[in-house]
């Protein structure tokens, strides 16, 4: 019988839609482990909360219509199904209310309390951030409605860039941060630089 760990791994392969954003959830769980190093923190409810946390914006769990998508709030949606599911997979009931809590404080402008939410919300940034931040944001151009052209990705990139690194709580965050800041700046001014008024 599989554990409930791998059966969030498994059904997060298998629903997240477009594909790429897949890759999202080990990369932020890795993150939030590494920025972790030394802290005292639950392993089953960051592993749980960071796997989960962007479920209700795959497609197939968000609204189809325009309209409705420009208003949804997928973090109430993604906390009600993760409850559902976890409880399904042999989760600890105990530990639901405290992934339900480091989902909803995931985001750069929430206030996490838990440990656990600090260092979702920190790796959650630095996915941002950098080369990797870049990539996530240009794939959705003329995908999510938000990003219809590249231009649009670029205010993005640039809002980015200047307000989520002193949003960071902890130390090492911000010294991974720094790497990732430098690169996405160099990244922006090249693609400014190359294009001029001409970008699309």
């Amino acid at each position: 019988m599989a554990s409930w760990k791998e059966a969030v791994e498994a059904y997060l392969r298998a629903e997240a839609n477009p594909v790429d954003k897949f890759g999202h959830q080990p990369r932020v769980y890795a993150l939030a482990v590494r920025l972790g190093d030394g802290m005292s923190y639950d392993d089953d409810v960051l592993f749980a909360a960071a796997w989960m946390h962007d479920l209700g914006v795959f497609v197939g769990h968000r609204p189809l219509e325009p309209a409705e998508l420009a208003h949804w709030d997928h973090v109430p949606y993604t906390i009600a199904r993760a409850r559902e599911l976890l409880t399904g997979w042999g989760f600890p009931a105990e530990k639901l209310e405290a992934v339900a809590e480091t989902i909803r404080s995931h985001q750069p402008q929430d206030e996490p309390a838990g440990i656990e939410a600090v260092l979702l919300r920190d790796a959650d940034i630095l996915e941002q951030l950098g080369a990797i931040g870049a990539a996530r944001a240009l794939a959705k151009t003329g995908r999510d409605s938000r990003y219809p052209t590249f231009s649009s990705v670029l205010s993005a990139l640039r809002r980015a860039v200047e307000e989520l690194p002193p949003r960071l709580r902890l130390e090492p965050a911000r010294r991974l941060a720094e790497p990732r800041v430098k690169a996405l700046r160099s990244f922006i001014a090249s693609l400014e630089d190359e294009t001029g008024k001409q970008l699309y």
